[in-house]
């Protein structure tokens, strides 16, 4: 194998360093030391056995070769040059490879697949960057994006360790990467494990990248159209096993689920089994991709997956308690209406580990950004206006007022009993601006609020009130006055108030704009 090899010179934080030996990169690999990432300091190298020879020749060997390679055109003639000029040409290359790790990525495969490693070949072109590419890592769930910036004569490197939405805080905790990737919230055994970091639920460290929705999804040959929540759970869980028992085709149902590090199959654990254990019989996936693939060619199957995995699988409505089947499209995931949607988030320290940490993030969160993160299959955070239809059961006055309107693709969602947002809304009002400012100030825009059922009608339709005069007051600060302002109670609920992610999903702040 064609490899490099060099030592960690980080003796203080690496134990590679410590033990003071020569470590073996493949060629085209990032040259940085696989226990800390920090670029290596070169102590020689092995391209072939013939070019091994050659870089380790001494003055009197060199000799040797000069005198020997008449004989050598005598005995092979012109296939002596040949191999010759491949010998110099491979030297050349591999001159070439210099790097320099300048961002770590750690954490959830949902996003580290193709999400992040997009990113990064965007941001470093958005930086100047020449002869940016991505590189595969030393393990199939790792890759590397390198490009030359400005000014410099070796190439810079991010490199992406997608090994499950955990290890994103594992990492954080051991310096192991500067950037967390989670495809679920971090949780507060992993806040205070990172206290010393910083707080990772506020706004400043805490970064909503995207947004995903957890499909539910059969094989195509499957005329199941829809299930409620509670039947999803009782598949995922053992309680249904076979299909005839749903009302469907006969045949055992074969159960795909995402492994225990991954946030999908976190989220879904949460939203969807509430506590109970996932059948022992489920077939476990590290990769994505893998288990979708595996859905599609099994006419019994069923599995959970992120949106830009679903492939040539189905994925089917889902409804609960009080509310109407949705499918997992676009505007329902956007607005967060779909009962498995998800945020998709990324982490970073108070103090920033590398100059290049707040530029990806800002990067990220940016109409550039988040124009990558729809390309790559997930739904953006940049403001669409959507048509809409309006359940029949909606109270007249928001029938009457939505008439002829439309829809933005994001709401604002609110904690329990408060009328303060959530992290994701100051970037969400400065959107909403951009895209009002884009088509003119003549549009009328409507605010709608809304709570779950907990507490007194009275008492939920001033809370839904005060939530919308919130938002109201906050984009008056930004320069749009709000031509409807008003409250709705616990009516319409987009998710079951029998649960703490329901009543969250049901405490929100509806926007529309018409002519």
């Amino acid at each position: 194998m064609t490899v490099l090899w060099g030592k960690c010179t980080n003796i203080k934080r690496c134990k590679e360093a410590k033990r003071r030996q020569n470590i073996p990169i493949p060629v085209g690999s990032a040259f940085v030391c696989p226990q800390c990432g920090k670029t290596l300091q070169e102590e020689g190298a092995e391209f072939t056995k013939a070019a091994s020879a050659k870089r380790s020749l001494k003055p009197l060997t060199a000799l040797i070769v000069v005198i020997a390679i008449p004989l050598v055109f005598l005995v092979t003639g012109f296939a002596g040059i040949a191999t010759w000029g491949n010998l110099r040409h491979a030297t050349a290359a591999d001159t070439n490879i210099a790097q320099k790790s300048i961002l770590r990525l750690a954490g959830s495969n949902t996003i580290g697949e193709s999400l992040a490693p997009a990113l990064a070949e965007a941001f470093l072109k958005a930086q100047g960057a020449a002869n940016v590419q991505i590189l595969p890592g030393a393990k199939p769930e790792e890759k590397i994006v390198q490009g030359v910036l400005p000014g410099d004569n070796v190439a810079s490197a991010i490199k992406i360790a997608a090994h499950g939405s955990a290890t994103a805080f594992t990492s954080l905790a051991d310096s192991s990467c500067d950037i967390g990737m989670a495809s679920r919230r971090i949780k507060p055994d992993e806040v205070a494990k990172l206290v010393q970091m910083g707080d990772m639920t506020s706004a400043g460290d805490e970064h909503v990248l995207g947004l995903d929705g957890i499909a539910v999804v059969v094989n195509a040959s499957n005329p199941l159209s829809e299930l409620r929540k509670d039947q999803i759970k009782r598949i995922f869980t053992g309680e249904v096993t076979d299909w005839s028992q749903i009302g469907n085709a006969h045949g055992q149902i074969d159960i795909y689920a995402r492994d225990d590090k991954s946030g999908t199959y976190d989220t879904f654990k949460n939203l969807v089994l509430a506590g109970a254990p996932l059948a022992s019989s489920a077939h476990r996936f590290e990769d994505s991709n893998a288990l979708s693939e595996a859905v599609s060619s099994d006419p019994n199957s069923i599995g959970f997956i992120g949106l830009p995995f679903v492939h040539t699988a189905k994925a089917i409505a889902v409804s609960e308690k009080g509310t109407s089947a949705l499918r997992p499209t676009r505007l329902t995931v956007a607005t967060e209406d779909y009962s498995l949607s998800r945020r998709l988030y990324l982490y970073t320290p108070a103090i920033a580990p590398t100059k290049f940490t707040q530029k990806f993030v800002e990067f990220a969160l940016s109409k550039q950004g988040q124009d990558v993160v729809a390309a790559n299959g997930f739904v953006a955070q940049n403001v669409e206006r959507e048509k809409q239809a309006v359940s029949a059961t909606a109270p007249e006055d928001y029938k009457t007022l939505t008439r002829n309107a439309d829809r933005l693709s994001l709401d604002f969602r609110f904690q329990a009993g408060e009328s303060e947002q959530d992290n994701k809304a100051q970037a969400d009002l400065d959107r909403i601006v951009a895209l009002i400012a884009d088509r003119g100030a003549s549009d009328t825009i409507m605010l709608f609020g809304f709570a779950d059922s907990t507490g007194a009608p009275d008492v939920n339709q001033a809370l839904s009130l005060d939530r919308a005069k919130v938002i109201e007051n906050q984009l008056i600060q930004r320069g749009i006055k709000p031509a409807v302002v008003k409250g709705f109670g616990s009516a319409l609920p987009v998710a079951s108030n029998d649960t703490d992610e329901g009543r969250e999903k049901n405490r929100r702040v509806e926007i529309w704009i018409k002519k």
